[in-house]
């Protein structure tokens, strides 16, 4: 089994910045397959950031240069740090570990107010 916990999350103004945290713990065999993923009210659940096989990493259009995936391997952790953040930035953020048909953590609310 796989356990993700997130944190982090929280009200912030346009412009400003979070960071959210996801503890990992269990059959975690690669932090390669990581990432984040979001859901705002009456929208489907999209990619966000996520780490490739290849090790490199993967950004969702409306967040490059914005919002950045981080691991601590040695903590089992994985992080976004997100800047400039704007109003369509607010929705549900979920950790996730092999993609849509893998595991999930219970989601942390990100809400930016302009």
């Amino acid at each position: 089994q796989v356990q993700l916990v997130e944190s982090g999350g929280g009200l912030v103004q346009a412009g400003g910045s979070l960071r959210l945290s996801c503890a990992a713990s269990g059959r975690i065999f690669s932090f390669n397959a990581m990432g984040w993923y979001r859901q705002a009210p009456g929208k489907q659940r999209e990619l966000v950031a996520a780490f490739t096989s290849g090790g490199s990493t993967n950004y969702a259009d409306s967040v490059k240069g914005r919002f950045t995936i981080s691991r601590d391997n040695a903590k089992n952790t994985v992080y976004l740090q997100m800047n400039n953040l704007k109003p369509e930035d607010t929705a549900v953020y979920y950790c996730n570990y092999r993609g849509y048909l893998g595991y999930w953590g219970q989601g942390t609310q990100v809400t930016v107010s302009s």
